[in-house]
């Protein structure tokens, strides 16, 4: 059995080395007269700074375990902590003011505005936490030169390649410095080339600045590039494999 988490300061390794846990968590949802049991007792944890990724089948609970680990969705039981904090105990003001402050998110249609350009693309978590337009932008460049997109800092989402948005999505979800990076299906409007790059960034981006990264694929060669590989089916994980073992 997974043992409690330590309780701490946020963001204090120390205390809380795992940045993402489960502890015993259950997810039903309302279908009709009955329910649907999407997730059925999932414990797992996430030590600070590893790229995991989840796989399974459509219906697995994949996605739940995302929207659960970001706060969009709470567990019908047991307990989801992110960064040495237990989500349920969160107000709602607060989960918001962590996903913009701790957690990145991609997903799988890039969700880019088409106003903006890519470093304001790329700023705009910043921007809308209050940050100074100036300082935004410039760590905003920071990030798109890192992804390889300095040359396409103004342009705007349409006159990008499929690959290249989702580096520009990588970007922006790194560029506030979060604790953990939450990707969902990022390669599914990718070509092999195009996601086989993707991946390989995003772990390199994840090793380089200390970031816990969790990716949901359907995919067996996406999650080749990470150092660990859950596997859900109909809610239960099946197996936990690191790479090489």
């Amino acid at each position: 059995m997974i043992p409690p988490p330590v309780p701490g300061t946020p963001g204090d390794s120390a205390a809380n080395p795992f940045a993402l846990r489960f502890l015993d968590v259950a997810k039903e949802y309302a279908l009709g007269d009955g329910t649907i049991r999407a997730l059925d007792g999932v414990s797992f944890d996430v030590p600070r700074g590893e790229f995991v990724a989840i796989v399974g089948r459509s219906g697995s609970g994949k996605s739940t375990v995302l929207q659960l680990a970001a706060g969009i969705d709470v567990p019908t039981s047991g307990e989801v902590w992110v960064d040495g904090l237990e989500l349920s105990k969160l107000s709602d003001d607060d989960l918001t003011r962590r996903r913009r402050d701790r957690v990145g998110m991609i997903h799988q249609f890039f969700n880019l505005l088409s106003t903006l350009s890519v470093r304001e693309n790329v700023a705009l978590p910043l921007l809308l936490a209050g940050g100074d337009r100036r300082a935004a932008l410039a760590r905003a460049d920071a990030r798109i030169e890192e992804v390889g997109l300095a040359h396409r800092r103004d342009s705007r989402p349409h006159m990008l390649s499929g690959g290249e948005m989702q580096r520009v999505a990588i970007a922006r979800a790194l560029v506030h410095e979060p604790a953990l990076v939450l990707a969902d299906e990022p390669t599914g409007n990718l070509d092999s080339r195009a996601a086989g790059q993707v991946v390989d960034l995003l772990g390199a981006l994840g090793r380089l600045h200390g970031v816990t990264v969790v990716l949901v694929t359907h995919s067996r060669e996406a999650a080749g590039a990470a150092e660990r590989t859950l596997e859900l089916h109909d809610g239960r994980i099946v197996s936990d494999e690191r790479a090489g073992a």
